[in-house]
């Protein structure tokens, strides 16, 4: 039976069928005998047209329960969100540390997400970015995001996004770039940008920075290789720009390759996350850029450098603050010594080989320094760490080196393409592999056969000295920690003393599995989990070991020792780890007699007494923050050159040292922000209801907009509004980790965010259903209203918008209970709800203005909040003009030029007037209050009436 069409005018509220809304009419025609309409959605603020048969009367209306809990539970998402929760937390399998915790909570305090994550070491930054990167996409805040950090870190950012948040970053090496060109070039493909292919990006630091020229290329070469690894990478549109190690972005000056990759990226995306435990090195022109790229007009100069205006750019907790859940302190003791193997009568020719090729890199360094050929400087230092690593690793070197000066062509020196920083960045095997191709010089050749033939003759004799040590150290500990099984790290630099060791261990019937440089993140993690399982001993190199965590062994054996304690701290790393539940057990070995052992003993004593003076928990933790790859090199070269000045070469070392790590020190002053750290916060937040406020939200929206929800045990089949279904489905990070077969439904998923904001809007007049909800008594009876307030300053280009969400309840004798109304709140939450009655008409409108009265009354307090909230941001958004402004103003003061000076500060102060106008513009303020709930408690009617 077809109904009678409505004649409404203009100023009538009527409902708007087809999308299930108020709407109120703004123009009415009537031509030709058909009647049309142009009406106002309040809930979506637009205007649109209707047809006659389109629009019927607000006394029609009966609402569904689920349309009621979808409100309900998508109001209390967006309050929420609004009021700073945290979902990634709730959202991801990670169960963050207190320390962590605080990070997101800071990052996500202000609209301005561009940090300086600056934990020290070993606090698990990574996770921290991997948090705020998580919570920055279930919010719908990015899509697109950059990781950018060394090579060595590659995996161990793979590893960690993809295990704990189910994030997978696509890594893009130089040798795609190659294959995309040659692709691109058959002219098949439209977007010639290889790095919008892929929305979660993460590229080496060195291989995508520009370069300026190199050797034997034209400037189209040039051109062609900017273009495709740092031009096209900044303009591909991201979301969000993460930089591992970011200290070393700063570079010498502002056209340092790094630097200009830096900062490119940084103007490119809105959101910046920069890492780094020693962001200040004791340079303050290099952090004063490094802070440039997270805000320019904030850093203008290095005056701008001190605490007030850094800090709050600045995350950071130290260690001595870190603690766990259960507030204990984050990390145990550690014990660490140094264990001299001695030469056995049996190990004769093995001390013959180290003193012959000590004396060879003795002379061979005095040669290449008094030629000033560095390169060979460099070859003859890791001579001297081979021979004390293996007979193995020195023997296979110089037979690299032999076949080189036999080859016909001279070998390019790779030096001209490394300069000193990405040398010290290398782990030594990698440091071998260039330096190997150093330019020979008269007499080496016989120099190296005859070392050479020692090594082999060695090699036949017997065992390494030190392998033999190892075994009896793992016997030995087996039986002090009465563990058979114990599992032991064994760290080297070089591959074929790594090879040698696994010869060695196998044929006495050890288990084993070898990590190294050259192994892909698949091969790694299957060595990792076969260590973690039955596998007694891991043997590492330190290109392998980058990005381990391994707290379920506690015992390291370093079978040679890096000469940068820095290096050796790293390796220990892997096992001294947040969730290490044992001590760590550390044995450095070293051969006895040897200038290695004498200045190793030397350096540890002076070592230990800074960590002292200084107050740290470990030596290497006074070197957090200092370049010292240099001042070792050296000390163990003068070492070599004359043995008996080792105690005063290392006392010459640590005064450099206690200078740098006191100026470090002083340095970290500026970044040092005290904040308690509170325990409970962990469990609190892997609790929280939020993703069951999501579950009802979006399976109550579903069926009242064109799709459906089904239940099934803990899972749901979801049919959405465009026809797509989903299932199996859950909801709970807890589930999924049980289940990872299922899809898991969080904020980040467009559908679920579309539903969560679209909200109803209630106008006078509207009928009130009328329901009863499980656990609330008879006796509460009213009126229960749910209200959006919101303020708007988006009249300028300083968009400011805040919105909370206002539950008022007023009985029918028309008094106001606020904590009965969060009550109802909650209750609509979590348990039934079912109608009881037919819609309230008759009362509607009076009912709707006793809520209003009450809402405008409660409401005045929240909206006040917003309003501070955007004086606050109003203030800071005017300080940071205003300094930007006088800053800027005085360097053009030191123009020579006076008709360029006065250009330039005109253009200055137009500027800036143009942007205090704007900023004034945005004091306008609106507020707003819409009801988007409205229902009737217990009966219809009421004291309104």
């Amino acid at each position: 039976m077809t109904q009678p069409l409505h004649d409404y005018s203009i100023g009538d509220w009527c409902w708007f069928i087809r999308q299930a809304t108020p709407c109120r009419v703004v123009e009415r025609q009537d031509v030709w005998g058909e009647v049309a309409y142009r009406v106002w959605l309040p809930a979506k603020n637009t205007v649109v047209r209707a047809r006659a048969q389109d629009l019927g009367d607000l006394a029609a209306v009966r609402p569904a329960v689920e349309q009621i809990l979808h409100t309900a539970a998508s109001a209390k998402l967006l309050d929420a969100l609004e009021d700073n929760l945290l979902l990634a937390p709730i959202q991801s399998s990670v169960v963050p540390l207190p320390h962590q915790l605080y990070a997101l909570n800071r990052a996500m305090s202000r609209d301005r997400i561009r940090y300086l994550l600056a934990d020290e070491v070993g606090l698990g930054k990574t996770i921290e970015a991997g948090l705020i990167l998580r919570e920055l996409k279930l919010r719908g805040m990015v899509r697109r995001v950059l990781v950018v950090a060394p090579k060595g870190l590659i995996r161990q950012w793979q590893a960690e996004m993809r295990l704990h948040f189910g994030e997978h970053l696509r890594f893009i090496e130089a040798t795609e770039l190659a294959a995309f060109r040659a692709w691109r070039a058959e002219g098949t493909q439209n977007d010639d940008n290889l790095w919008t292919m892929h929305d979660q990006v993460i590229v080496s630091l060195d291989s995508v920075k520009p370069i300026d020229g190199r050797r034997g290329w034209s400037q189209e070469q040039l051109n062609s290789y900017n273009r495709e690894r740092f031009e096209d990478l900044v303009s591909a549109g991201w979301d969000l720009v993460i930089i591992d190690e970011s200290h070393r972005m700063g570079g010498s000056t502002d056209q340092v390759a790094r630097y200009k990759l830096g900062a490119a990226l940084a103007e490119a995306a809105p959101y910046l996350l920069l890492l780094s435990a020693t962001p200040h090195q004791g340079k303050t022109d290099q952090f004063l850029r490094l802070m440039q790229l997270l805000d320019r007009e904030a850093f203008v100069d290095e005056g701008s450098i001190h605490r007030d205006r850094v800090q709050p750019f600045v995350i950071r907790t130290e260690k001595r603050s870190a603690i766990n859940a259960d507030g204990q302190p984050l990390f145990k003791p550690r014990s660490t010594r140094l264990q001299a193997v001695a030469w056995q009568a049996r190990h004769t020719a093995q001390k013959q080989l180290y003193d012959a090729v000590t004396d060879y890199v003795r002379h061979g360094y005095n040669q290449a320094m008094a030629a000033k050929q560095r390169h060979i400087g460099f070859l003859m230092i890791l001579m001297q760490r081979l021979v004390t690593s293996s007979t193995a690793a020195i023997r296979a070197t110089l037979e690299r080196r032999q076949a080189l000066l036999d080859a016909p062509q001279p070998q390019a020196n790779l030096f001209d393409n490394v300069d000193l920083d990405e040398w010290a960045e290398l782990d030594g095997q990698s440091q071998l592999d260039v330096a190997l191709q150093a330019s020979n010089w008269e007499q080496e050749k016989a120099e190296v056969e005859m070392l050479l033939d020692l090594a082999r003759e060695t090699e036949r004799q017997g065992t390494d000295a030190k392998a033999e040590a190892l075994l009896e150290l793992i016997y030995k500990l087996q039986q002090e920690e009465n563990d058979p099984e114990l599992k032991v790290l064994v760290f080297t630099e070089f591959v074929p003393t790594q090879a040698m060791l696994a010869e060695f261990l196998e044929s006495r019937g050890f288990s084993f599995v070898l990590l190294n440089g050259g192994m892909d993140l698949e091969a790694r993690t299957r060595a990792q989990q076969a260590f973690s399982r039955d596998v007694r001993v891991l043997i590492s190199t330190d290109a392998g070991g980058e990005g381990l965590n391994l707290q379920f062994c506690h015992v390291i054996v370093n079978f040679d020792m890096p000469w940068n304690p820095m290096r050796l701290e790293q390796r220990i790393g892997r096992v001294d780890r947040i969730g290490q539940p044992h001590v760590v057990r550390a044995i450095n070995f070293v051969l006895e007699d040897t200038v290695e052992h004498r200045v190793r003993e030397v350096l540890e004593q002076k070592l230990e007494i800074i960590a002292q003076e200084f107050g740290v928990d470990k030596a290497a933790d006074v070197m957090d923050s200092v370049e010292v790859e240099p001042l070792f090199d050296e000390l163990f070269v003068n070492g070599l050159q004359d043995p008996e000045s080792i105690d005063k070469e290392c006392d010459a070392v640590i005064n450099q040292v206690r200078e740098k790590v006191a100026a470090s020190r002083a340095d970290t002053d500026l970044l040092t922000d005290d904040h308690p750290l509170e325990a409970v916060e962990s469990q609190k937040w892997r609790d929280h209801p939020a993703q069951y406020w999501l579950e009802r939200a979006v399976t109550t929206g579903l069926p009242t907009r064109g799709g459906a929800a089904e239940q099934s045990g803990h899972t749901w089949r979801l049919v959405w509004a465009d026809g797509s279904e989903s299932f199996p489905v859950c909801f709970d990070a807890r589930t999924t980790e049980q289940n990872p077969e299922m899809e898991w439904i969080t904020l980040e998923d467009p559908r679920a965010r579309a539903l969560i904001g679209d909200l109803p809007r209630c106008v006078a007049g509207q009928p009130l259903p009328v329901v009863q909800v499980t656990g609330l008594p008879d006796t509460v009876q009213g009126t229960w209203s749910l209200w959006s307030v919101s303020l708007a300053a988006s009249n300028s280009s300083a968009n400011f918008t805040r919105r909370r969400f206002l539950p008022v309840f007023v009985t029918d004798d028309g008094r106001s209970f606020v904590p009965t109304a969060k009550r109802i709140w909650d209750l609509l939450l979590t348990e039934e709800v079912r109608l009881t009655a037919d819609p309230d008409s008759e009362h509607a409108a009076a009912l709707f203005e006793q809520s209003l009265t009450a809402a405008k009354g409660q409401g005045e307090r929240l909206f006040s909040e917003l309003l501070e909230e955007h004086r606050t941001w109003l203030a800071e958004e005017r300080e940071r003009a205003r300094y930007a402004f006088e800053s800027r103003f005085q360097a053009i003061g030191r123009i020579g030029l006076p008709a360029v000076r006065e250009h330039r500060r005109k253009r200055l102060e137009t500027e800036h007037q143009a942007r205090m106008a704007d900023l004034a513009e945005a004091e306008a303020c609106t507020p707003e209050l819409n009801a988007v709930l409205i229902l009737r408690i217990g009966s219809a009617g009421g004291a309104a009436a």
